[in-house]
């Protein structure tokens, strides 16, 4: 959602040890107050769970980095079941490629002083293999393709370790427009010529942020299936960062996946918002594209934002258009925990969603598409 300054990197966990409670409810850890079902938390162990956009922490200060990670962090990583993150920031301007460069360097020494718990993420074989290992499987990514200077630059990119790129983020670049800007005029003859690259070296193209007729040129015009990685579904809540069913349907159609959020002016556009107006948005993608082609991208780190510091809420919220009408509160209730994925699920297993199903919005589909994008 927001730039580098507040998107950390990515972590996976393996969950703890489960004490069993009473008959039907058991706990993730003996100080956890929270209780799950004995199927959610198979479903979660079970699954490669993948978040197609978590930062490790939603932190401002540089100086977070250059720290080794607390003891807490890394339990919640090791208790929240998920696999795979996504880390992506958003980033642009005139110093788009050297602030590209720097985030990549930052991230990448991150995940390699931290090698107990990450793991970088190479091919789709890197995500079961941080699953079986109980690492957190970091693919790097960034939400805007502004450090794109020239075609070639995709393979540099994709040579330093970028995986996942976002072709525009809410705002006009030199390759399309973004979902807040007042004329979208698609992808330009550049747009085209990024998109065509990304296939060719195996980069997964994400138009999470992208205009409407962006997002639809780049569904039809890519020659592989392409990610919305982390949108809401304009049918449940008229918000322009958020995905029609045209564009919802077309993905789908071409083999692609969307990712569900957990912000809340994304989700609902009245209170209480919950995790059950979350799975209303799942509901309606596989109504509209089936149950092949939605998944979790909850843009947000383990904790979400309202718990950040008055200052640095003050400065997210001060990044954005008014059009993104943010609420007192970002966070979805219930979703707001580094066990959020095992609440989800319990939602998921209250409509009814068969095991194989559950497995398949869990990080399943993500799997699938990232083995197609970027080989075993």
């Amino acid at each position: 959602m927001a730039g580098l300054t507040r998107r950390g990197v990515i972590g996976i966990g393996c969950a703890a040890a489960v004490p069993m409670i009473n008959r039907n409810a058991y706990a993730l850890a003996a100080s956890e107050p929270r209780r799950y079902s004995k199927r959610a938390i198979d479903l979660v162990r079970e699954s490669l769970v993948i978040d197609m956009l978590a930062p490790i922490k939603i932190d401002f200060e540089p100086a977070f980095y250059s720290k080794p990670m607390s003891a807490q962090d890394k339990a919640d990583f090791r208790a929240s079941g998920i696999t795979g993150f996504h880390h992506a920031v958003g980033l642009g301007g005139a110093n788009a490629k050297e602030s590209a460069l720097a985030f990549f360097a930052i991230w990448g020494n991150y995940v390699a002083r931290h090698a107990h718990l990450f793991c970088a993420v190479g091919k789709a074989a890197d995500l079961t293999r941080a699953k079986r290992d109980g690492k957190c499987a970091v693919i790097m990514g960034l939400q805007n393709s502004d450090h794109f200077l020239r075609p070639s630059d995709v393979q540099f990119f994709y040579e330093i370790g970028q995986r996942v790129s976002q072709l525009t983020y809410n705002s006009q670049n030199r390759i399309g427009s973004g979902s807040t800007d007042r004329v979208d005029g698609g992808l330009s003859d550049f747009g085209v010529a990024i998109v065509q690259e990304m296939n060719k070296v195996g980069m997964l193209v994400d138009v999470s942020h992208s205009g409407d007729r962006t997002t639809l040129d780049a569904i039809a015009l890519s020659p592989k299936p392409i990610a919305i990685t982390h949108s809401n579904c304009r049918a449940i809540i008229d918000h322009p960062r958020v995905k029609t069913d045209e564009a919802i349907r077309a993905l789908g159609k071409k083999g692609g996946v969307m990712g569900i959020t957990g912000v809340r002016n994304f989700v609902s556009k009245t209170d209480p918002t919950t995790i059950a107006n979350i799975a209303d948005h799942i509901d309606h993608v596989v109504k509209v594209a089936g149950i092949d082609h939605v998944g979790i991208g909850t843009d947000s780190d383990l904790n979400g934002y309202d718990d950040m510091p008055a200052e640095a809420n003050k400065q997210l919220r001060a990044g954005y258009k008014d059009s993104y009408a943010f609420r007192e509160k970002i966070d979805v209730d219930g979703f707001d925990h580094p066990r959020k994925m095992y609440d989800l699920t319990e939602e998921l297993i209250r409509r009814r969603y068969s095991d194989t199903n559950i497995k398949a919005v869990l990080g399943g589909n993500f799997q699938r598409l990232l083995s197609a994008t970027w080989g075993g």
